[in-house]
């Protein structure tokens, strides 16, 4: 894969709430991702950007809500978000920048 693509392919870290109680239980890191990213790209994106070794990447859309702007009605945009579950004993700190 073109190692200019895995650059562009992570956008950003999802931190909330939920992506901290996933991160605890199941030992995954949501990402946001290019709308056209797929699961090998990903992979190789975080493997390349971090230095740790992926297991498995799960992909879930996440629609636009709708809302409302006085007497129009409008939406946001849609994004799409990448599950990455680290091997055993792997984790990544984005406090330091990069994996431990």
């Amino acid at each position: 894969m073109n190692q200019e693509r895995l650059m562009q392919v992570l956008l950003a870290p999802q931190i909330s709430e939920k992506a901290t109680f996933i991160a605890d239980k199941y030992q995954q890191i949501i990402f946001r991702v290019v709308p056209d990213a797929t699961k090998p790209e990903i992979k190789s994106a975080v493997e390349l950007l971090f230095k740790v070794t992926v297991d498995s990447v799960k992909i879930a859309n996440v629609k636009g809500k709708k809302k409302r702007f006085g007497r129009m009605m409008g939406h946001r945009k849609g994004w799409k978000k990448a599950y990455v579950c680290l091997t055993a004993g792997q984790e990544i700190n984005f406090v330091d920048g990069g994996a431990v």
